[in-house]
């Protein structure tokens, strides 16, 4: 047997190899902490957390909020909500500096109240908006990395995926984390508009304006279309703020009222979106099964604890650990996806963060925040694959990369106000609890 110290610095290796040589994510957490378990504790009782571990995580009734959130954002696509918003939305701002790419902001922070994807939001908006910004004359630059850039908004506006992992990896609760989540998402779609204003007034080339105004009429007329994912919202984060079912349920009831309202469901249709919402959701599964293995051998071995005390024995003011913390998500997000970096730092950090004294819930906001961040961050940001892979338009990834790097400064200053003032992320779960 292994002591865990040698132990873990074994896994590590193995991991960052297999991550290296192009291995998922999951697999290669799994495969990590099955090794160690191995090391420390024996094959048998390795194989026998192997053999119960899927199906420990994924018997739990929280955990469905994450698949029916998923099929919630699929089933809204499909019954045209997605073009509704947008057309919606251009009608309104289009005439206004860089009026496209804050299109796209606008509907794609609207359409984060259906889908809780990142991906998902990014892929749908991809596919409507890049097409159309580059037959106006826009910056590809701009098209894209606004698109990247308002597709991480779904990270943080409920109902978010990641505010999901979060509450369970912390065992908090998840309707008071998308509540939390709220104001600092409108908040950021708000400084994405500005930055985006200040951009185009600063470079009017990189954004053409429409040469015909919308007439008034026709811009209150597209606003009975949206109707749709007004009621989404309404019904699934003013039944959970209500109090009249959990999010769970909320999921559930968001989802299938949206088709039988719209009266889109064909057979194929719902196959189609059945489908698509199973994959998307066995892949974020499939990494959170392998992050729980890891995390068995972390807690098995007792690393959490021993990493914990020693972090905490260095006495610093809290305000370090918080940088740490930060910094951690950061460069861990130049690499890896979101779900796996809380399911990896999250078992270790939680307890440091909360013993020097941060709120938890305040903690929630800022660790998706940061994931958020860096889903847009080289060399892996995984909104500007999605954009680059999804494009109707040829694009590059240097443009994509060039073009997010403004938004990249937003964010930081979003975060910032997050610190600076917690009551930000706080001040709506304070009236829910």
């Amino acid at each position: 047997m292994f002591d865990p110290v040698t132990a873990a610095l074994i896994v590590i290796a193995v991991v960052a190899i297999l991550l290296v040589s192009g291995a998922h994510i999951g697999i290669s957490l799994g495969l990590g902490g099955l090794l160690g378990m191995t090391l420390t504790i024996g094959t048998a009782a390795a194989m026998a957390q192997l053999a119960t571990v899927p199906f420990s995580t994924t018997n739990s009734f929280t955990l469905a909020v994450i698949p029916l959130f998923i099929l919630m954002g699929s089933l809204a696509t499909q019954a045209g909500l997605t073009t509704e918003l947008y057309h919606a939305a251009y009608n309104w701002v289009s005439r206004l500096p860089g009026g496209l790419a804050m299109t796209t902001t606008i509907a794609s922070a609207a359409f984060g109240a259906a889908s809780g994807s990142t991906i998902v939001n990014a892929a749908v908006f991809t596919r409507m908006a890049m097409p159309e910004m580059t037959k106006l004359g826009y910056s590809k630059r701009l098209s894209a990395g606004s698109i990247a850039a308002s597709g991480t908004l779904a990270a943080m506006i409920p109902p978010s995926v990641l505010m999901v992992i979060y509450a369970i990896i912390t065992e908090q609760s998840v309707g008071i984390l998308l509540i939390a989540g709220l104001v600092p998402g409108l908040l950021t779609a708000i400084v994405f508009l500005v930055g985006i204003y200040v951009m185009v007034r600063r470079n009017p080339e990189i954004a053409p304006r429409p040469a015909k105004p919308i007439p008034m009429s026709e811009k209150l007329a597209s606003l009975k279309n949206v109707w749709g994912i007004v009621l989404l919202f309404g019904l699934v984060i003013g039944g959970i703020y209500g109090g009249f079912f959990v999010p769970t349920y909320a999921g559930a009831v968001g989802a299938f009222m949206i088709v039988i309202l719209k009266r889109r469901a064909s057979p194929g249709v719902l196959a189609e979106t059945f489908r698509d919402a199973v994959l998307t959701s066995s892949t974020i599964f499939l990494v959170i099964i392998g992050g729980m293995l890891f995390a068995r051998f972390l807690t098995y071995t007792g690393l959490v604890s021993t990493v914990s005390e020693t972090v905490l024995a260095f006495g610093l003011p809290p305000f370090a650990y918080l940088m740490a913390f930060a910094l951690l998500f950061l460069i861990l997000g130049m690499f890896i996806e979101p779900i796996a970096i809380m399911i990896m730092t999250l078992p270790v950090m939680f307890p440091v963060m909360t013993e020097v004294g941060y709120d938890p819930v305040w903690l929630g906001v800022i660790a998706v925040k940061m994931a958020e961040i860096s889903l847009i961050t080289p060399p892996v940001g995984l909104n500007v694959y999605v954009v680059r892979s999804a494009s109707p338009v040829p694009l590059s990834l240097g443009d994509v990369f060039r073009g997010v790097a403004p938004f990249i400064g937003l964010e930081a200053l979003v975060l910032m106000l997050l610190i600076l003032f917690p009551e930000i992320a706080t001040f709506l779960p304070s009236i829910a609890g």
